[in-house]
C-alpha cells in the first residue's frame, strides 16, 4: 500500500470510527472524542485531497475540519472552571 492510500485510509477510519461510536452510543456528537476524531479524520484526509488535487473534496474535509476544531474550541472554554 502506498503512503499516500495509506494517509486516506486512516483519515477515513477515523471519520467512521466517530460516527460509528456515536451511532452505538459510546460517545456523544457534543463530546471531545468525538470531534477530535472528526477533526484529525478531516484534516487528514484534506491533505489527502490536496496531493491529490482534488478542490472540492479538499474544501469539504477542510470545512468540516474547521467546524470540528472550532466546536473543541467551544467545549475546551466551557469545561474551564471559572
Amino acid at each position: 500500500m502506498a503512503a499516500l492510500d495509506l494517509l486516506g485510509f486512516v483519515g477515513m477510519t477515523l471519520l467512521l470510527a466517530g460516527f460509528l461510536l456515536n451511532q452505538l452510543g459510546q460517545i456523544h456528537v457534543d463530546g471531545f472524542s468525538y470531534q477530535i476524531l472528526n477533526m484529525i479524520g478531516a484534516y487528514l484526509l484534506s491533505y489527502y485531497a490536496f496531493l491529490l488535487s482534488n478542490t472540492p473534496f479538499l474544501i469539504l474535509e477542510f470545512v468540516w475540519g474547521s467546524f470540528s476544531l472550532y466546536r473543541i474550541g467551544t467545549i475546551w472554554t466551557e469545561s474551564e472552571p471559572r
